[in-house]
């Protein structure tokens, strides 16, 4: 059996772009040898959006060497990547992406989500 190493206490959030409230599971010990260089963990807790016709979201941004993994919970998130994929992911899906050697992308609340809030 292995021992505890460390707890983490919960990190205060912070915003991914305007539509994204996350807390880092991790903390400062993502990416860390200690952890994974690989490895980041965000929880975005539930929270209420009002309908608007703004996109929110995070727009382009790089990633390079790790997986990245989301799973909807409530609510649609929209996906786009430089590879050319592009979807909407609901409750209970999940998308994943390899970033590899690089992959530029976005995330933002899906049209229909944006437009009826939740």
């Amino acid at each position: 059996m292995r021992a505890l190493h460390k707890i983490i206490p919960r990190q205060p959030a912070h915003w991914v772009g305007d539509g994204f409230n996350v807390y880092p599971v991790f903390g400062r010990h993502a990416f860390s040898e200690s952890l994974s260089p690989w490895l980041m963990f965000d929880y975005a807790a539930p929270k209420h959006f009002p309908p608007t016709t703004a996109q929110r979201g995070v727009g382009q941004h790089p990633h390079r060497g790790f997986e990245t993994i989301t799973i909807a919970f409530q609510g649609e998130v929209e996906h786009g990547d430089s590879v050319g994929n592009r979807d909407v992911i609901g409750p209970q899906d999940v998308q994943w992406m390899t970033a590899g050697r690089g992959v530029i992308h976005e995330e933002f609340h899906s049209r229909n989500f944006a437009k009826t809030g939740g």
